[in-house]
């Protein structure tokens, strides 16, 4: 009905042309989010997904314990009223730990894949408009780092970086700088010479305003849904560096470090082991069921 109403005031000439525009990407959007709110397994993705950004901001405040206290007496603890999820070789309450730990795995995962995004967004952009030199030179970047596995690339940044938040977030984005930034370009390569790029070209507006106003919006649907489903992907990689003494170390209690305290436990405590490592799992799950939905929801002839 709404879509009726835009289309007879427009064809009244009563909508100006960017009214016109707006009034269409309002739909659109609209039918996305109907399209994804239809589907369960998407919405369950986000319900926990939700959740678990909520325990990350409040994790300290609801902490049954400190994270960081050690109470030797107490270490190797199996799960019990005292201790719900048990003790870890120190005696640190595992359950605090997990808590406090979610605000580090979602930092990371996130904070890669923004950062990664970001950058290949701006490289893609320049990339795909300009083309000559300016493409050849990013695309041959971009062959050299996708030349090397993905995780042995991150490995390589964070072993020359060194340990923290800040330098893993940096060693896992330089990774999917790559595949974003070809992705764009290719949509941009096929959006530049439509006639609305011409238009815009004609009212003298900046190469930028083309670049980042015009075109951007109308390529971004693609990079959304990967993105979304690459934050699995970049935690599972983010636990990986930290299990193998990379990454964010001890006393931040990260999933991934967890699970490398805990691998020399394996045969006599393996609930130490278990609960990090469900909570990866969990996570990870979460935000594939999400970015599946969501890209059903952006181009439903995929799901046939």
């Amino acid at each position: 009905m709404r879509s009726e109403m835009h289309d007879r005031l427009q064809f009244a000439g009563i909508m100006e042309p960017d009214e016109q525009e707006e009034a269409k990407k309002q739909s659109q959007f609209l039918e996305v989010l109907k399209r994804l709110t239809r589907s369960k397994t998407a919405m369950i993705g986000l319900i926990i997904f939700i959740i678990l950004v909520i325990i990350a901001i409040i994790g300290p405040m609801i902490a049954p314990y400190d994270y960081a206290e050690m109470v030797v007496s107490e270490k190797n603890q199996l799960p019990s009223a005292v201790h719900i999820l048990g003790t870890d070789d120190v005696g640190r309450d595992i359950l605090s730990r997990l808590l406090v730990g979610t605000r580090y795995t979602l930092l990371l995962g996130l904070g890669a894949c923004v950062v990664g995004l970001i950058i290949g967004i701006i490289l893609g952009c320049v990339a795909g408009f300009f083309g000559g030199w300016v493409e050849e030179v990013i695309m041959r970047l971009c062959d050299v780092m996708q030349a090397i596995p993905g995780m042995l690339l991150a490995v390589a940044i964070s072993s020359a970086l060194g340990n923290g938040l800040v330098f893993t977030i940096i060693a896992l984005s330089i990774g999917r700088i790559p595949f974003v930034c070809r992705m764009l370009r290719a949509q941009f390569l096929n959006q530049r010479k439509l006639e609305y790029v011409e238009a815009a070209q004609a009212e003298n507006c900046s190469k930028a305003t083309i670049m980042f106003k015009h075109i951007l919006p109308n390529t971004i649907s693609p990079l959304i849904v990967a993105t979304t489903m690459g934050v699995g992907n970049t935690i599972t990689m983010a636990a990986s560096l930290s299990y193998i003494g990379l990454g964010v170390q001890p006393p931040p209690p990260e999933w991934g470090a967890m699970l490398s305290a805990a691998k020399g436990y394996i045969r006599h405590y393996p609930y130490q082991l278990l609960f990090p490592g469900l909570a990866i799992a969990i996570l990870v799950l979460a935000m594939n069921l999400f970015g599946d939905g969501l890209r059903d929801a952006m181009d439903p002839k995929l799901k046939n």
